[in-house]
């Protein structure tokens, strides 16, 4: 099925990988994969990005076993019904395609965890992904999104996700709610204005940079911010936390020094439980 050598002319190279981890080169012809791939039905992984493909044949869901599918960078104008009846797919990559949205059975694809779809031309949220809760990750930079629908946060897997180049003018009130988001990208949008994210106790990573923004949006003291501003933020914060250590560290050791004993000159008050208690101002107390 390789070539086992440079591809034609007019061919372009992709990848499969069997149960045995061992990998394979084809050459796909005119956007046409060879036939004898679908036969294969122990395929655990499948590589066709940039591969001049406008279509999949219906023998793509015999590959039932298939987790990783790559499909970027090609001429998809919607997803094929044969990919939504892959039920161990956990990594698909549809990026760069002519996508304008999601059919309703992509909500079968109950095993996905990992999704790109950057570079497309998405102008709603596909509804079809709110029925994907355990999904991780979501790529959907350089589409047409404008707004976020209510329910995202039923998305409780969710914990990368990458809105950049789209047409945001308003931070996403839906965002609000997604407590347990690591990542969050929003570069290149046109929002002015950001909430007080300090809600968000699991982010880590929040990427604004050209947004029309005045300030670094309000985070988290475990934020990385990535922005215009940002720099100077993050070590203005290293140097509060930094001194706030440092207070606490000079407080703890006070607290912990040992009681003065007779004998060493300092006042001590029996403290009635037959013990006794440094006086205020003695060197026990900070």
């Amino acid at each position: 099925m390789g070539s086992g050598g440079s591809a034609g002319r007019g061919a372009r190279l992709a990848a499969a990988q069997g149960p045995g981890g061992g990998e394979q080169r084809l050459e796909v012809r005119a956007g046409r994969v060879p036939a004898a791939l679908w036969a294969q039905r122990g395929l655990r992984k499948l590589y066709l990005s940039d591969a001049g493909l406008r279509e999949l044949p219906a023998e793509l869901a015999a590959l039932r076993h298939l987790r990783t599918l790559a499909l970027d960078g090609n001429e998809l104008l919607e997803v094929p019904e044969a990919l939504c009846r892959l039920p161990r797919l956990a990594h698909l990559y549809l990026g760069r395609n002519g996508l304008r949205g999601l059919p309703p059975a992509f909500a079968r694809l109950r095993s996905l965890r990992c999704l790109w779809l950057e570079g497309n031309f998405l102008a709603r949220f596909p509804r079809a992904l709110l029925r994907l809760p355990d999904l991780r990750s979501l790529q959907l930079g350089d589409n047409r999104l404008a707004r976020l629908p209510a329910g995202l946060p039923r998305m409780a897997g969710l914990r990368g996700l990458w809105l950049y180049g789209n047409r945001f003018e308003e931070f996403p009130p839906a965002l609000l709610r997604m407590a347990h988001l690591h990542v969050l990208d929003l570069d290149r949008n046109r929002i002015a204005r950001f909430p007080d994210l300090a809600c968000l106790s699991a982010l880590r990573l929040l990427s604004y940079d050209h947004n029309p923004v005045r300030q670094p949006p309000r985070v988290g003291d475990a934020v990385r911010l990535v922005g215009d501003g940002a720099q100077e933020f993050m070590e203005a914060r290293q140097e509060r936390l930094q001194s706030l250590q440092k207070q606490e560290e000079e407080e703890e050791e006070g607290t912990e020094a040992p009681l003065a004993g007779p004998g060493d000159g300092s006042p001590l008050l029996e403290n009635g439980e037959g013990g006794f208690a440094a006086l205020p101002g003695s060197p026990g107390e900070t």
